[in-house]
């Protein structure tokens, strides 16, 4: 039997280089807008079943906690060390990219908390239909956001940020995924 919604793992923080890192999370957060698309297609099908369930709390765990975390990496790291390595006329032009990648970033994270209590009342077993007009806005606005960061933000820090820069944004990453000591 085919599973209604496969499980997209996350990989152990540390493993990957943080650019790399980066664009894999966007991929993921490509699949499980898949999955909440496909969550609110199946409520209508089959109910709150066992498997629905279990896609519910993959997609708040991934939302409320990976996609946070990669939205800091990127404001708090990333994009400081991006504008710290250009100089004049090129770092405004810098810093118009990032601030248009954080104000997505805001907006998705808004998006996202109106979607997020119906998702909740999933949890907590009372049933009900997930709001599908909301939840397109949502992927629209996921889409985009990926779009600039893969084929825009990410290209150029590969391009411009030094060895010990990566070095630098990989150990911070590693570090806010551990959390406090």
């Amino acid at each position: 039997m085919t599973q209604a919604f496969p499980e997209i793992p996350e990989p152990a923080a540390g493993n990957e280089p943080p650019l790399e890192a980066m664009a894999g999370c966007n991929q993921r957060l490509l699949r499980h807008c898949a999955t909440l698309r496909r969550l609110a297609l199946y409520l209508g099908e089959c109910g709150f079943d066992a498997e629905a369930r279990a896609a519910n709390g993959q997609l708040l765990r991934f939302f409320d906690h990976a996609l946070p975390l990669h939205h800091a990496d990127q404001q708090e790291d990333l994009f400081p060390a991006l504008i710290e390595s250009m100089a004049g006329s090129d770092a405004v032009c810098l810093r118009d990219l990032t601030d248009a990648v954080a104000r997505q970033q805001r907006e998705l994270r808004l998006q996202w908390l109106r979607l997020r209590p119906a998702l909740l009342q999933l949890a907590s077993g009372r049933a009900g239909a997930l709001p599908v007009r909301d939840i397109e806005g949502f992927i629209g606005t996921c889409r985009s956001c990926v779009g600039r960061e893969d084929e825009e933000l990410l290209p150029m820090a590969a391009r411009l940020l030094s060895d010990n820069q990566v070095a630098g944004l990989g150990a911070a990453m590693r570090a806010r995924r551990q959390g406090p000591t």
